[in-house]
């Protein structure tokens, strides 16, 4: 009987931290009532007559439903989850900490105005009491037995770093990858392995020229193919490693059946419970007195703005711009000027910080950042670099996200878009006159000198300056109205032309997803409505992986497949289980990304294994997204200096790829034919905390739902990886708009909306934009 009793109690007390749905509550803090009304879903709509009771009202629901999450964010940029996890979070805090964003915060809330700090404040004081008013702890700290700490206004700033360390924080691993490279290729090499673009982009600025490819040298690099260097059972191409994230398009009104822009937009993120975003419409009357009405989502724990949405007149949607914005600055000593260090600028005495790192379950732990003008110190193999990051800089972060809100037409978006203080993105705008335009939206580097030359470390003798402050806002590229009535990125290189030295290139994709998704914007024509640019996103076609069906195909002769039943099964699967799509059943594609997969380990495997040394995320993908094409060529063209030593032929090559595809496909067991796509990509959505305790994942996660798509197609899936929503409107017509993300709005597993819209999104059916109608109702006043 005791256990059934302890069991129940545990079961009440969980239902406790549930979030309240009804009901009304009271706070000085209000001028007037606010109202936050759910629909089925759990999407509500948070009306006010005041924006700063409004922010109240979003802090207070964000604090019940995710305040984990939020919690999460915050200490991850400031590297303080070790307080929460132990010892095995002290890596990652150590490299965070580093940074020291936790003190920067109060330098960038020096610099903010009363309206702005009142904002931060108000949305905190929500946060406090909606965390306040659960009648028990939200669950993640009951199984941990730790208390929640207090939200401040600090802590909101730290959620925005926390997405530069997001979508930002490749970028030292690369420059320390190109670095090596650099060092280990002559000039024609590094040209040729590190390609400036591929055939694949499809720029915003059509008419500019692309720089040509480099030619292939006349010698391959010492390391180029070792085969001692390659695993021995490495699954071919296991991990995500080429994912990285987000479309968005905007349609010109030209081309729509209601003469409004159509924008649209899915950003690929890592995907765990609760969803990144929290979906709400916000109400509210402008300065002028006039309602507003904001749809989209929120991050929870960031300043209370919708992030990506509509309001009535404008729509704006993201995709990581990969601008290079961090250099490594690697620094000079010498004995002669004991506890100095050389910068471009001259010797310089580093400032020293002391550090603690609470751990729990064990001793605090300290650490010294020694921080220059440059910024603060990292040591890689004996060599000091100076991280030079415009994530540093406390004009990088302000509230100038929220000017979107109160934006009537393009041109006051595309000053508020280009003036906001996040990680640069693409933003895509529409208004409800039809016209359309792409900026860089976020803090951009002020270069003296741009070129290749900038995403490699830079000397202490300032040969390639680093950069001297930040791009004024007026001065980011802009394309306005292009004639073909569409704008589409997709992580890739955005422009060709002479603009493009403003944004560098910190990681840009391959360009195969953005030149598909062009494609399929430009073939919905004239007249096109919101449900058919919500399909452009969700192809799964796969004209890029087919090219490398082709070539294993073509190695796959008669000779190759004579004594080798594993090869014939291979290219039998390859003919016959092809449909051209990343389809869940299809073993075809499977295969052909494998082969491509095994090219890659066997070529590379030697520059992985050195570039690894230096930072765990180092790797030759990492350095360029580009080597397929780099490949592709070589087995184009088989220069015989470039054959790796060990293989007769290129061909030799080609079916070792294959035989290594079909040894990692099948090492567990599983007959070739049973190797469909489906069993690779399956979802394994979870929330953090199985991480902690493996036990909870059977209520912690969603399920095991075979998904289509990949990398390099508009339809970005991955086990942990892909559209974290996707979002389709036209602004003044949101009772058209539509949205899907693949979790629900609470981050509680006992409610209704925890998994709510998951099925939808792992089947590509959207639902409608705007919340339906109020099945609960919350009312606060004063």
């Amino acid at each position: 009987m005791l256990p059934v009793l302890v069991a129940g109690g545990a079961w009440m007390t969980l239902r406790a931290s549930l979030p309240e749905l009804d009901g009304q509550h009271h706070s000085p803090l209000l001028s007037a009532p606010v109202t936050v009304e759910r629909d089925a879903d759990g999407v509500p709509t948070i009306s006010g007559a005041d924006r700063l009771d409004v922010a109240y009202a979003t802090g207070f629901v964000h604090g019940q439903e995710r305040f984990f999450q939020m919690d999460l964010l915050r200490r991850s940029a400031a590297g303080e989850l070790a307080e929460l996890f132990g010892p095995k979070a002290l890596p990652l805090d150590r490299a965070h900490r580093l940074h020291r964003f936790r003190a920067r915060a109060a330098q960038v809330l020096q610099r903010m105005t009363p309206a702005e700090r009142a904002l931060l404040d108000r949305y905190a004081a929500g946060v406090n009491d909606g965390l306040g008013g659960l009648h028990a702890r939200p669950f993640e700290y009951l199984l941990s037995r730790t208390a929640p700490r207090p939200w401040t206004p600090a802590d909101s700033l730290l959620a925005v770093w926390a997405m530069y360390f997001d979508l930002q924080g490749n970028q030292e691993p690369r420059e320390l990858a190109r670095g090596w490279l650099a060092a280990h290729l002559d000039p024609a090499q590094l040209a040729f392995l590190l390609p400036e673009a591929t055939r694949w982009d499809t720029p915003l600025d059509a008419l500019a020229v692309a720089p040509a490819p480099a030619p292939i040298p006349a010698t391959a690099p010492a390391w180029w193919g070792r085969k001692d260097a390659v695993p021995a059972r490495q699954v071919a191409g296991i991990a995500f490693t080429d994912s990285v994230g987000s479309n968005n398009y905007a349609i010109a009104g030209t081309r729509t059946a209601s003469g409004a822009a159509i924008v649209s937009d899915d950003m690929h993120l890592g995907l765990q419970l609760p969803n990144t975003w929290y979906r709400l419409a916000l109400r509210f009357p402008d300065a002028h007195g006039q309602p507003r009405r904001i749809v989209g989502v929120s991050l929870p724990g960031t300043p209370p703005a919708v992030i990506v949405g509509s309001n009535g007149h404008v729509a704006w949607a993201f995709t990581n711009s990969y601008a290079d914005t961090l250099d490594l600055v690697r620094l000079g000593t010498d004995a002669a000027h004991p506890g100095q260090v050389r910068l471009p600028s001259g010797w310089e005495t580093p400032v020293a910080h002391t550090e603690t790192l609470l751990v729990k379950g064990g001793p605090a732990q300290s650490m010294t950042v020694r921080d220059t003008s440059l910024g603060p110190i990292r040591t890689v193999e004996g060599t000091p670099y100076a991280v030079h990051w415009v994530a540093h800089a406390p004009e990088a972060l302000n509230l100038n996200h929220l000017k979107l809100e109160s934006s009537t037409n393009l041109d006051e978006a595309l000053a508020a878009a280009a003036s906001d203080g996040i990680p640069a993105q693409n933003i895509v705008l529409g208004d409800d006159r039809g016209n359309i335009a792409w900026t860089i939206g976020g803090a951009l580097p002020h270069r003296t000198q741009g070129g290749v030359g900038i995403s490699f470390p830079l000397a202490f003798d300032g040969t390639v300056p680093t950069w001297d402050g930040l791009l004024a806002p007026e001065a980011h590229p802009r394309v306005v109205n292009p004639p073909g009535g569409q704008l589409v990125t997709a992580n890739s290189r955005q422009l060709a032309g002479d603009a493009a030295q403003a944004i560098g290139d910190g990681g840009f994709d391959l360009g195969a997803r953005v030149h598909q998704l062009s494609g399929n914007v430009r073939r919905l024509g004239d007249k096109t409505d919101v449900p058919a640019a919500f399909q452009a996103s969700l192809d799964d076609r796969a004209p890029f992986i087919a090219l490398w069906r082709q070539r294993a195909l073509a190695a796959l002769d008669a000779s190759a497949l004579d004594k080798h039943p594993q090869r014939a099964e291979f290219r039998r699967l390859l003919e016959t289980s092809w449909d051209g799509h990343a389809s869940t059943t299809s073993v075809g594609y499977r295969l052909a990304r494998g082969f491509m997969w095994s090219l890659h380990d066997l070529l590379f495997a030697g520059v992985d294994a050195a570039l690894a040394r230096l930072d765990p995320k180092a790797s030759m993908v990492v350095a360029t997204s580009r080597w397929p094409e780099v490949v592709a060529r070589l087995l184009d063209e088989r220069p015989a200096a470039w054959l790796p030593s060990g293989y007769a032929s290129w061909q030799d090559l080609e079916l070792a790829a294959v035989d290594r595809a079909i040894a990692g496909l099948t090492a567990d067991g599983t007959p070739l034919a049973q190797a469909t796509w489906g069993r690779r990509n399956t979802a394994a959505i979870a929330h953090p905390f199985t991480i902690a305790v493996p036990a909870l994942r059977r209520w912690l996660s969603v399920p095991p739902d075979q998904l289509p798509g990949d990398a390099n197609m508009p339809r970005v899936a991955g086990p942990k990886f892909g559209q974290s929503e996707r979002l389709t409107v036209a602004p003044g017509h949101e009772e058209a708009g539509l949205f899907d993300m693949p979790g629900g709005q609470s981050g509680h597993p006992l409610s209704p909306d925890f998994l709510k819209g998951h099925e939808d999104w792992v089947h590509g059916k959207p639902t409608p934009l705007l919340p339906g109608a109020a099945v609960h109702t919350l009312t606060f006043t004063r």
